[in-house]
């Protein structure tokens, strides 16, 4: 299509019949999920006397302009468009099936319509998930990095080669993250996590760090960014949200979801379990790793789970379910670094 709508409100019934080849006779829509990135809806669409109406899911830039001008000079509305139109169909991780996936050239806003994966359960990030739903989603891990582990088909794309100068921007704001993060959480995130976080921030502002390239890594692979028990049971979980997809270690989504993403008391009931599923679910789709292999990564897979916290709580929009959003993520991911040394690994590293 040659123009795509930036906004819902911005879709007529004529849009509509050019993407479905059928001009249906109303639409209405109604905001989903909690995204503080991207803007998501579901629409229902009457498509006429005796059928059923048709419903699906929309994406578009954050209305907040916070939230939009980071995503934008992060490149990652950029990032998920093209997993859309180009990985998507050829991995085994369940995601949304897409039906049109637009980009503007200046990358500030964007349109993703999708299938609807109703009825299902959102994840929730702060109220956590039973041990039965962690493994589903480490199995979906596997399902992402095991068929581009080492695969250079894939880590060779073009669009996933890291950004130098974006990584440059972030680590210049760094210190200002943790400024915000620093006054707005100081009285109610225990001290011994805000020290890490202290810690963390000094060694991000300067120092440039480069670890192997293995595989793709979702980024931000928690809760909040999966769908249960999606078309009412039929499937386990979808994975959303790739807008944060790069290249780099697999085992920092695992470290990322075990520590900001779950929560400590599940993690550590369950962290050598889940962590042994993992490698038995690599190991079934062809990439023979180990516990003892994936330690280390996993242990400093953990910071990442730290810095998004701190970067993101400063830089989108301020919510009250974003507030504690970004504490249970730095409360889980520093109660993890804290156990397993991941700042003595870092600095040693």
């Amino acid at each position: 299509m040659d123009a795509f709508p930036a906004h819902p409100e911005e879709i007529t019934l004529a849009w509509w019949g050019a993407l479905l080849g059928r001009v249906p006779r109303a639409v209405r829509w109604e905001p989903i999920g909690t995204g503080q990135v991207g803007d998501s809806v579901r629409f229902t669409l009457d498509m006429g006397e005796g059928e059923a109406p048709m419903t699906l899911a929309g994406k578009f830039a954050a209305a907040d302009p916070t939230s939009r001008s980071t995503a934008a000079m992060l490149g990652l509305y950029a990032k998920e468009v093209r997993f859309y139109r180009t990985l998507a169909p050829q991995l085994p991780i369940r995601t949304p099936r897409v039906l049109l996936a637009e980009i503007a050239d200046d990358g500030a806003s964007f349109c993703l319509i999708f299938e609807d994966l109703g009825p299902a359960r959102g994840g929730n990030q702060i109220a956590g998930c039973t041990p039965a739903e962690a493994r589903e989603v480490v199995k979906a891990a596997a399902a992402l990095h095991a068929p581009s582990w080492h695969n250079p088909a894939i880590l060779g794309l073009d669009w996933l080669q890291p950004d130098p100068e974006a990584a440059a921007r972030v680590r210049a704001l760094y210190p200002q993250a943790q400024a915000v993060f620093r006054e707005r959480y100081r009285d109610v995130l225990e001290p011994e996590y805000m020290a890490l976080c202290e810690e963390l921030a000094e060694i991000t502002a300067s120092t440039e760090r480069h670890g192997e390239t293995i595989s793709l890594v979702h980024g931000d692979f928690r809760l909040d960014n999966v769908l249960f028990d999606i078309k009412g049971g039929a499937e386990p979980l979808a994975v959303l949200d790739w807008q944060t997809l790069t290249i780099g270690n697999g085992l920092t989504d695992i470290g990322y979801f075990l520590g900001c993403g779950i929560g400590n008391a599940l993690r550590r009931a369950h962290e050598r379990e889940l962590l042994e599923l993992y490698c038995a679910e690599m190991r079934a789709r062809g990439v023979a790793i180990s516990l003892d292999d994936i330690w280390e990564d996993y242990v400093l897979g953990a910071l990442h789970g730290v810095s998004t916290a701190v970067f993101s709580a400063a830089f989108v929009e301020r919510t009250q379910r974003g507030d504690a959003n970004f504490l249970s993520m730095a409360r889980g991911a520093c109660g993890l670094c804290l156990e397993h040394g991941s700042l003595a690994r870092l600095k040693k590293g």
